[in-house]
């Protein structure tokens, strides 16, 4: 039993501590909502880096209610992500499974209205230009299926579908900070609405563009899920943090005192060893946000640039408290699966832009 005045340390619900597959996590389910209109219930953006804001207290049972109040925030930059398919599924005997997919036309030469920033530079810039190669080359976004468009959205609305989801990619060639110019291709869920209706709404914007502020707004909270900042192979003692045995140990002292008994000589999983620590995925829950803003209508880098990432330069969301991963990491939101029931107004007064370099 763990001691009252010192309690274990690393849960073991987190099991077994191994690295992620990806940098950035899979959302599997999405939670139900009583929303009467279809909407989308995620996001994705990158770390860009922390700041501290002055936020009136809201809360009237607070000590320092209607005081201003200081709070550490993190700055996370989010570009508009293309739509590329949309997917249905159906429940089988053996669970859910995919009923099929309506891909936009992703082709060497993509439409103005599915990349519309990339359509409208020249060629002349190198970073556009590479954002471009990157999005039509079929090694990261597949084509679309060899079926035509109008039979694929007819066997999908005659079949019995239980869920619709989009399937979208992220626009890295937008944020200058990522070396990586290749779009992330991932799946998200909606609410809201019968099936007819989420697929209508779905095709209206199969082939353009999904903004922050069409799917959040200030005040709002939401789950945050990404992969945690890597530290490699540690011992037991910073992995689990453990107590180090006494100096008169024959052997070492950064290590377990017992690890099984003699008879089997076996190891359970439980006992507390050496192995890989942090690039883990991790989700935080109810993280509130402050403010979804443009960097054109309210500055927020600092002077100097974040830390390791750089300036932003895409609309933006500030959400209250620290988030899993480095900067440059990419993470994801969706709404939230154990929501409270009283979510505070949002007041925010003050935005710090000083320098994060230390000087």
């Amino acid at each position: 039993m763990a001691d009252r005045s010192k309690p274990r340390r690393g849960s073991m619900g987190y099991g077994p501590r191994k690295r992620a597959i990806r940098q950035f996590a899979r959302i599997t389910s999405w939670p139900e909502t009583e929303a009467a209109e279809v909407r989308i219930q995620g996001f994705a953006g990158w770390k860009a880096g922390m700041t501290h804001i002055l936020i009136r207290d809201t809360n009237p049972k607070s000590t320092s209610a209607g005081q201003e109040v200081r709070k550490a925030v993190t700055v996370v930059e989010t570009p508009p992500m293309n739509v590329l398919a949309v997917r249905g599924y159906k429940m089988t005997p053996y669970g859910k499974q995919t009923a099929g997919e309506v891909w936009a036309d992703v082709s060497e030469d993509p439409p103005a209205n599915l990349f519309p920033r990339m359509a409208n530079q020249t060629r002349g810039e190198r970073d556009v230009e590479e954002g471009r190669k990157a999005a039509t080359r079929g090694g990261r976004i597949p084509k679309r299926q060899s079926q035509p468009f109008e039979d694929a959205l007819n066997s999908l609305r005659e079949q019995d579908l239980t869920e619709v989801r989009l399937i979208v990619c992220t626009q890295p060639d937008l944020v200058r900070s990522v070396p990586s110019k290749t779009p992330e291709i991932m799946e998200i869920g909606l609410t809201g609405g019968d099936i007819n209706a989420k697929l209508d709404w779905s095709m209206e914007r199969l082939g353009g563009q999904v903004g922050l502020e069409d799917v959040y707004e200030a005040g709002q909270e939401i789950d945050v899920v990404g992969v945690t900042k890597g530290k490699g192979w540690q011992g037991s003692i910073k992995r689990f943090g453990l107590k180090l045995l006494s100096h008169k140990n024959s052997k070492r002292r950064r290590q377990g005192g017992n690890m099984g008994d003699f008879g089997t000589g076996y190891v359970r999983k439980t006992i507390r060893q050496a192995g890989q620590v942090g690039y883990h995925k991790r989700t935080e829950l109810n993280k509130k946000i402050l403010r979804i803003s443009n960097p054109e209508e309210a500055e927020i880098t600092p002077a100097g640039g974040f830390l390791k990432y750089g300036e932003v330069r895409n609309p933006y969301m500030i959400i209250q408290g620290s988030l899993p991963g480095p900067a440059k990491r990419l993470l994801r939101f969706r709404d939230p699966t154990r929501p409270r029931k009283v979510v505070g107004d949002v007041d925010v007064t003050y935005v710090s832009t000083s320098s994060k370099q230390g000087v």
